[in-house]
């Protein structure tokens, strides 16, 4: 019996050493490995939140003018003169300062009585570690005994594009004058968002016009050029004021200035190094070696041309048959002659200019008659399209357009629920259509003055594709 016993123990006593052998082994093994630190938690993705304000948030009969406002973590106001907007809108911008969790309001105007202010910060306010934003953070205050709870929202489109242009506006004159917008500052105003959307609230009750206009310094309509927007009445502004859409135009185009010069002092140039090349040059813009069926053949010069003889250019086969009809028509820049012809395709033609067809304003000519030589395209280099307009509203007379790198490529106005197009440059393409009022085919703008509001664009988001030697088809809802 005891020799079974001690037998047992040995046991116990070489698994008791084989155990710490092992725990020995691996505690010199993890000595030697490399030590990797602890992983952090997920990314701090949350923005800062108010947990106190002095005055309260949507207090009432406030007479301070400097506020406090202390948020959950360390917080920056950076850039504020470009985000912040105070409602109403002050003659001086107001000081805004941050520390650790605090941020600092102090208004330099004086308040007005029983009057509601919202001070919005756009995307100003920023935890300090991550950068993670509080949008369109608003702090609230009356110096009344109540808030108030009008409100005003709706959408801005650019009525040549039927885009969004996150740059703009809207503002609101309590002066019902149309002079106002020329003269005074907006009682109120509102940015609006990349989809165009604006939004008003604890507005006062009352009658306003409301206007669209770029954020500039002045916000005031002092520019023709401008971007700019009105609506028909004055709105009226309740706690369910109806959401209206803004149309906005150019009233006129701003010219383009050309660059000054450079202050340098040219380099003086030797006349008689100069060689100058006297004689008239002319080339074909072709595509690809290949005249399209569906453009004008264009001649392009070295010199700006003073006199055209269209007389002395004619059109033939490779016959020398006249090809009929044919007219010119010149660029501005005089350095381009357009000759329109309907094309027959696959088809060689010659265009031969007399020596003295075009000349400069030196009386400089071609060097000789010249004789350039050319073949159209084919049909099958084109692709066919055939529109379906299933809700189409005629009455409007909508025109549809066909953009390509946001510019009419082409245009046909829209009298029945079909349109078919025989041959079409293949090609990627995005829609709109024109709801042309006066029928002129093109857009017009509007005019405040004469209360005349611009055409409307409305951009289908649309994006077609069409392929050569192919009937393409296109269901166009609008």
């Amino acid at each position: 019996m005891f020799a079974m016993n001690f037998n047992g123990m040995k046991k116990i006593i070489l698994l008791i050493n084989c155990a710490l052998f092992f725990i020995a082994y691996m505690a010199f093994n993890s000595s030697c490995a490399v030590i990797v630190p602890p992983t952090g938690g997920p990314k701090d993705t949350i923005p800062p939140r108010l947990v106190a304000a002095l005055p309260k948030d949507s207090a009432l009969n406030v007479s301070t003018k400097k506020i406090t406002l202390t948020f959950d973590e360390f917080v920056t106001a950076k850039e504020y003169q470009q985000n912040l907007i105070v409602s109403p809108n002050p003659k001086s911008l107001p000081l805004v300062e941050y520390k650790y969790r605090n941020v600092t309001i102090k208004l330099k105007d004086s308040l007005e009585p029983n009057t509601t202010y919202s001070i919005n910060f756009g995307n100003t306010i920023k935890d300090v570690n991550e950068g993670n934003i509080a949008k369109n953070f608003t702090y609230i205050f009356s110096t009344g005994n109540y808030i108030d709870t009008a409100s005003f929202h709706g959408k801005v489109m650019i009525a040549e594009t039927g885009k969004n242009d996150s740059t703009l506006i809207v503002v609101l004159y309590k002066d019902l004058n149309d002079t106002a917008v020329i003269k005074n500052t907006p009682r109120y105003y509102a940015r609006t968002d990349s989809k165009g959307n604006f939004y008003f609230k604890n507005l006062p009750n009352g009658t306003f016009k409301a206007y669209v206009m770029p954020d500039d310094f002045n916000k005031k309509y002092d520019d023709s050029t401008k971007m700019f927007g009105f609506l028909d009445s004055a709105v009226t502004l309740s706690s369910s004021t109806k959401e209206v859409t803004f149309y906005a135009f150019e009233e006129e185009k701003r010219k383009e200035r050309k660059k000054s010069g450079s202050l340098a002092q040219p380099v003086p140039v030797n006349p008689k190094n100069i060689k100058m090349d006297k004689q008239v040059k002319v080339k074909a813009l072709l595509d690809n070696g290949k005249q399209d069926l569906l453009n004008e053949f264009t001649l392009e010069f070295n010199k700006k041309l003073k006199t055209i003889e269209t007389d002395k250019i004619h059109l033939y086969d490779t016959l020398f048959h006249p090809q009929e009809p044919v007219s010119f028509t010149t660029d501005s820049t005089f350095t381009k002659i357009s000759i329109k012809h309907p094309w027959k395709e696959d088809f060689s033609y010659k265009l031969i200019l007399a020596k003295d067809a075009v000349a400069d304003s030196l009386g400089s000519t071609l060097a000789k008659t010249d004789t350039l030589s050319f073949t159209t395209k084919r049909e099958s280099n084109y692709g066919s399209i055939r529109f379906r307009f299933p809700n189409a509203d005629t009455s409007k007379h909508p025109v549809l357009l066909i953009m390509n790198n946001d510019k009419i490529f082409e245009s046909y106005s829209i009298t029945q629920n079909q349109l078919f197009i025989k041959l079409f440059q293949p090609g990627d393409y995005e829609l709109r259509v024109l709801f042309d009022r006066n029928r002129n085919k093109k857009w017009d703008t509007g005019n405040f003055k004469n209360k005349i509001q611009p055409e409307i664009v409305k951009d289908l988001k649309k994006k077609i594709t069409v392929k050569a030697d192919y009937d393409n088809e296109f269901d166009i809802n609008f």
